[in-house]
């Protein structure tokens, strides 16, 4: 699929592959993008298309007006559809291992403000809105949703969110530490793919080498992590690329001195 610029489709999820970098694109704007249970298989199965194809980023995207509406109610009130299934796209994207960005360019609303969490960066438009309204529904948040939104925007930022029905707008959600950059309404695509090429530019396996040392320096205290990064450079300095990339550099360098 590297190098292919066409999309392929997973009933509500669109997937297109180029250069390295993919793009999953929620597309079921009749229901706001909700997630049901099919919404939930077929994001996990496009990040699974993604990795086979050989991407080295990936972008999550939503079909407008609304980034994702949330759980879908039927699929809730359900019983023979078990939870934790409901949460399989999100999980999927958060084991990603590579960089994954979210492009929310509208709401995300109770279990749909999951997604953004599952990501390494979440770009947001103006029109971007942020509402775990899980309690309004009567249901106790899941999906790792309070471990992630605290992670965000702390212990107070998650009480008032998920404990008062707080809502964030995308610019107060980049104060906040919940996004990390907003853009203008026409820009949000753009602005994530470039993120995302930056990091499909790099060699594959020290970005996903350090994305697991980001991943386990979490839990780490300084000393430990510090461990964690040295053997992952020890391991860096032996890999070809370093040495290749190293002669760029003195070229390029020698090229501009006088």
């Amino acid at each position: 699929m590297d190098g292919d610029d066409g999309a392929r489709t997973g009933g509500p999820v669109g997937l297109s592959l180029s250069g390295g970098v993919a793009v999953i694109r929620l597309d079921d704007p009749a229901r706001r993008n909700a997630l049901s249970r099919e919404m939930s298989d077929a994001i996990a199965a496009a990040v699974d298309r993604a990795l086979d194809g050989g991407a080295r980023a990936i972008v999550l995207a939503a079909a407008p007006p609304v980034f994702c509406a949330g759980g879908a109610l039927d699929a809730l009130l359900d019983r023979r559809v078990p939870l934790a299934d409901m949460y399989a796209g999100m999980a999927r994207l958060a084991s990603a291992p590579v960089p994954t960005i979210a492009a929310v360019g509208g709401a995300a609303i109770g279990a749909g403000v999951n997604l953004p969490l599952a990501c390494d960066v979440v770009i947001v438009s103006g029109r971007a809105r942020f509402d775990p309204r899980f309690l309004d529904a009567g249901i106790h948040p899941g999906g790792g949703h309070l471990w992630r939104l605290a992670a965000r925007v702390g212990h107070q930022g998650t009480a008032a969110m998920a404990l008062c029905g707080d809502v964030l707008t995308g610019a107060e959600a980049v104060e906040r530490g919940l996004a990390w950059r907003r853009v203008a309404d026409g820009e949000l695509d753009e602005a994530a793919l470039r993120l995302a090429r930056r990091a499909a530019e790099r060699p594959p396996a020290l970005v996903r080498r350090a994305k697991e040392s980001l991943r386990a320096s979490l839990t780490l205290d300084e000393a430990e992590a510090a461990a964690v990064e040295l053997r992952a450079q020890r391991w860096s300095v032996e890999q070809p690329e370093f040495h290749e990339r190293v002669r760029r550099i003195r070229e390029r360098v020698s090229g501009r001195a006088p």
